[in-house]
C-alpha cells in the first residue's frame, strides 16, 4: 500500500471512530455501557464473518498458530476501548474525547516504537517527534479555552 492510500486510510479511520463513539454513547443512554459495548462486539463479529464469508477466507485454524499468543487479546481490548470512548464522549463530549483519545494514541504509539514493544522496530528518539505531541497537547489547551 502505497503512503497516500494509508493518510486516506488513517482519515476515514479517525471519521469512524468519532462517529461510532457519538452512535455507542447515544445506545448506551437507551440502554446500558455494557449493553452497549457488547452489542458493537456482537455486531463487528457478524460483519467480518460476512466479509470474510465474500472474500478470501483464509482459514481459521491460523489463529492457533499465532505467537505471541498475547497479541489474540486484540478483542478483548476493543471491549475496553468501546467502553472507555462511551464514558469519554458521554463525560466530555465527542471534541473533547476525540482530541485526547488521539493525543493518547499518539504518546502510546510513540513509546512503543521506542522502547520496541510487542514486536515493533525499536525507533530512535527523535525530537520532531516529542516536539509533535507537545504541538498536540498544546492544541488541546487552546481547544478547551
Amino acid at each position: 500500500m502505497d503512503r497516500a492510500m494509508g493518510i486516506l486510510i488513517a482519515l476515514l479511520s479517525g471519521a469512524l471512530m468519532s462517529i461510532q463513539g457519538v452512535f455507542n454513547t447515544e445506545v448506551t443512554k437507551q440502554t446500558s455501557v455494557w449493553v452497549a459495548a457488547g452489542w458493537v462486539q456482537v455486531s463487528a463479529f457478524a460483519a467480518c464473518l460476512a466479509i470474510w464469508l465474500f472474500t478470501g477466507r483464509e482459514p481459521v485454524s491460523g489463529l492457533m498458530e499465532v505467537s505471541p499468543r498475547y497479541v489474540l487479546l486484540g478483542g478483548v481490548i476493543g471491549a475496553l476501548i468501546t467502553y472507555t470512548v462511551i464514558r469519554s464522549m458521554e463525560g466530555l463530549g465527542p471534541a473533547q474525547a476525540s482530541l485526547l483519545i488521539v493525543i493518547a494514541q499518539i504518546v502510546v504509539a510513540y513509546l512503543i516504537e521506542l522502547l520496541g514493544l510487542f514486536g515493533v522496530e525499536k525507533a530512535d528518539f527523535a525530537w520532531n517527534k516529542l516536539i509533535g505531541a507537545a504541538i498536540a497537547i498544546g492544541g488541546i489547551m487552546v481547544f478547551e479555552r
